[in-house]
């Protein structure tokens, strides 16, 4: 329960409202700390920590302070200082610390710059507090008051109020009696309450005037169970959950997400979950990132939808435009669908009528990894090899040839599997139109790290052979193993790359094929010669998408996110090496930032643990305990956070899962 005051512009009253506040507050027991993190002229932090009696250091309560009156980051610029969020933020963590209540008084408004790219909006939202508006009483006041309420919002922040500020002592008339029933109307938060306009007043005149004109116990009511109650009965009752045992789950207490802020996740009731799968492998820059947030928004006041089946839009151009950039060289042309396994289906279907176009009629064949994974369409799960997910399926699967690729961890012969994959394509290239794999990083099959070169053998193969080689990139793509793809590691260039999950940073369903001119010219024919590519999805193209996926990729430069990845990389590398002190860790497995932590039942043999004991699941329930969410493949814990969390923020991570595999694992 901390708040933080703005305004709907200065001088509208916001030191006295948080000095009313306090005080009513203090008056019913509460430890009341206060904070102003960035003031420019004035002695509001000093008045407000003499008349609250605050003992709390000074430095921590006004961080940064600078004599010019004027907007702070021009103040601040023209001083030559620098405002220090990271301070702010601790300085912040250090005062809530010690007390049970905290009023922030902003500068200014929430429009205001603190600096280049940062405004007072961006401190409420990293603060991650509830907000107050205070607002004046006068003619304007309904206009202004809307506009912070809607700005707040868009933001993402939750508006607790409005509380009105008699700042001056002046007549009033039926505009002063009416606003507050306007703006609580339109604007759709409740009103607080009114400061009335107070002179030379002792501490305990002001609470006597002002008790019973501020409802001080909307600020302390604490959220309701029931509503999240409600939603745990109907999820049972009314959805089915993906890759979920379902008489589990109505046995359980589901965790209900309601917000994310950075690299955690918050539920219903407030409590805050580090996100160390990144949503299931999406979330790049974090959630409720503000660039993406206004891409989104932004784009959504042009155009939601509209078909790409004889249509365009300008972000779907755009960001082919941009994809085929930073993509590996040689994929020149952009296929949109909506899902990694639609992705996979789009690249096989191309690859197979491309040789039908053409007149090589018997390239038909697919080959895969027999313990591959490519998604859950029915195409995609026909070249997949993980009998878990697929056996169930395989009367309706397409027919592959599979070849046998080793673990890593209990068969490490790679060169000869190698060595069949090229015995196999020049025995029957004639007959295989396509090669698919996911590079490096086999995912859903427990982490499986391939060593160096086989991935570029892999494609020298399919060179050498005519073969059309597809890289499925839809867990490993933006930046998961430290470069944008993994393709990048050895310099291969595939005939089609997949794209998915992390696209968007973790915003909207949104996929992408890429594929080379020599594919695409494949394709172009005569209407009447029926050789068009006949397959696509209503959402293909989606402007809000793909506005979210443009945004994505101009943060990677913004904030140099693989430059800054790279120590963090360093130390999750020396980091890990402490769970093989562990009994029954038989293996971790790490590139980049995607790490697989294998649970063994003996480790001298390499003995699994049955499938029915759950461990993964229960070690995954465990860290839930202390704030962490991850999300196990078997006996895999996979961590995979998102590529913008902090060295500390990972320490928590790993500090956490090592405590949960210690207590689950323990003999």
């Amino acid at each position: 329960m901390n708040y933080f005051i703005t305004g709907t512009d200065t001088d509208v009253g916001k030191t006295i409202v948080t000095y009313v506040l306090g005080l009513l507050l203090q008056e019913q027991g509460h430890n009341v700390g206060v904070m102003k993190p960035v003031q420019c002229a004035g002695e509001d932090a000093e008045f407000l920590v003499n008349a609250l009696n605050i003992k709390d250091a000074f430095h921590n309560v006004n961080p940064f302070y600078t004599e010019e009156p004027l907007s702070p980051h021009l103040a601040f610029h023209r001083a030559k200082k620098t405002i220090n969020i990271s301070q702010i933020l601790k300085s912040y963590q250090i005062l809530s610390e010690c007390h049970d209540l905290m009023l922030v008084e902003g500068a200014g408004g929430l429009m205001v710059p603190l600096k280049k790219n940062y405004l007072v909006a961006d401190l409420i939202r990293d603060l991650d507090l509830d907000v107050i508006v205070v607002s004046r009483l006068g003619l304007g006041a309904i206009n202004h008051a809307l506009l912070t309420i809607r700005q707040a919002q868009d933001y993402g922040l939750n508006v607790k109020g409005v509380v009105f500020s008699e700042a001056n002592n002046c007549k009033k008339g039926l505009a002063e009696s009416n606003n507050p029933e306007a703006i609580e109307e339109y604007g759709g938060v409740p009103v607080l309450g009114k400061v009335p306009f107070m002179k030379n007043l002792s501490r305990t005149q002001v609470i006597q005037k002002c008790k019973d004109k501020i409802n001080v116990r909307a600020l302390l009511k604490k959220p309701s169970q029931q509503k999240t109650k409600q939603l745990v009965k109907d999820d049972q009752q009314y959805v089915w959950h993906p890759f979920t045992q379902m008489k589990d789950w109505m046995n359980d207490e589901p965790l209900i997400i309601e917000k994310g802020q950075g690299s955690y996740l918050i539920d219903t009731e407030g409590r805050r979950y580090l996100d160390g799968v990144s949503s299931l492998w999406v979330n790049v820059h974090g959630h409720h990132h503000r660039d993406i947030d206004h891409a989104v928004k932004s784009q959504v006041n042009h155009l939601a939808h509209s078909t790409l089946l004889g249509l365009s839009n300008p972000p779907a151009i755009e960001l082919a435009k941009e994809l085929v950039k930073i993509t590996p060289k040689g994929l020149d042309k952009v296929f949109y669908s909506d899902s990694g396994s639609t992705a996979v289906e789009i690249a096989l279907k191309l690859a197979y009528q491309y040789w039908q176009n053409i007149g090589q009629p018997k390239k038909i064949n697919i080959v895969h990894l027999a313990n591959s994974y490519h998604g859950d369409t029915l195409g995609s799960v026909s070249v997949g090899g993980i009998d878990l997910f697929h056996k169930v399926y395989r009367h309706l699967r397409f027919q592959t040839i599979k070849l046998d690729f080793p673990d890593c961890y209990r068969n490490q012969d790679v060169d000869q599997a190698l060595d069949n994959l090229e015995q196999l394509f020049q025995q029957r290239h004639t007959e295989i139109a396509a090669f698919v794999v996911e590079p490096i990083v086999q995912g859903a099959a427990g982490m499986i790290m391939w060593p160096k070169g086989v991935l570029k053998r892999m494609a020298d193969v399919c060179r050498k052979y005519d073969v059309l080689f597809i890289t499925d990139e839809v867990a490993t793509g933006f930046g998961r193993t430290g470069s944008m793809f993994a393709c990048e590691h050895e310099d291969v260039q595939p005939d089609f790359l997949c794209l998915a999950k992390g696209i968007t940073g973790g915003y909207l369903p949104l996929a992408a094929t890429l594929t080379t001119k020599r594919v695409f010219d494949g394709f172009l024919f005569n209407y009447k010669d029926l050789k068009t590519f006949f397959h696509g999805h209503t959402y293909t193209g989606n402007p809000l998408a793909c506005a979210a996926a443009l945004a994505n990729l101009k943060i990677f430069k913004k904030e140099r996110t693989l430059t800054k990845l790279a120590p963090k990389i360093k130390y999750l590398d020396k980091s890990l090496k402490m769970f093989y002190n562990l009994p029954h860790v038989g293996d971790v497995r790490q590139r980049g930032f995607m790490v697989g932590i294998e649970l063994v039942q003996n480790k001298s043999s390499k003995t699994p643990y049955p499938y029915e004991w759950q461990m993964g699941a229960k070690v995954c329930q465990k860290v839930r305990e202390r704030g962490v969410i991850l999300r196990p493949l078997g006996n895999v814990i996979v961590l995979m956070p998102p590529l913008s969390i902090s060295k500390e923020e990972l320490k928590e991570l790993l500090d956490v899962t090592y405590w949960a595999l210690e207590l689950i694992t323990g003999e």
